[in-house]
């Protein structure tokens, strides 16, 4: 099994379609695993982004970020980092069918982070869960997935 991290940045509240992007993580038999909103501050901002520190869209990725609460959560599943990240397409150029395409018209303002390895995974989920609100379960219902 298989963790990754999730943020759903501020773009998608005031739009309302936390459910439906959240809907289609579950639909693809991914569990949630801990689920919180939050406003980030720039100090955990700086430490979530910091591979991209000095890059020149940093200070605008880091003003949107804190700009209003983010729903952050661990999703489990086989493959889940792989499947997350095609799920939600490249940060720029997302075609029709992933969610920053369906939903993103700029790459500034995209609607979603996920972590790209498991090497990101392990860096991202400790940095808003501690490992006791990281609750896995069973369902029943994992062989139809």
């Amino acid at each position: 099994m298989e963790r990754t991290f999730v943020m759903l940045k501020p773009g998608v509240l005031p739009r309302r379609i936390a459910g439906e992007l959240i809907t289609r993580f579950e639909r693809k038999g991914l569990k949630i695993t801990a689920l919180k909103m939050m406003n980030i501050d720039r100090s955990l901002c700086a430490a979530h982004y910091a591979e991209h520190q000095g890059k020149d869209f940093y200070e605008g990725l880091v003003e949107y970020t804190v700009s209003g609460p983010v729903l952050a959560f661990v999703l489990e599943g086989p493959g889940a980092i792989a499947m997350v990240r095609l799920m939600i397409g490249p940060t720029s150029g997302a075609g029709p069918g992933t969610m920053r395409g369906d939903y993103a018209r700029q790459t500034e303002l995209n609607i979603v982070h996920a972590s790209d390895s498991p090497e990101s995974a392990a860096r991202e989920i400790p940095l808003f869960f501690k490992p006791e609100e990281i609750i896995s379960w069973e369902d029943g219902n994992d062989p139809w997935f």
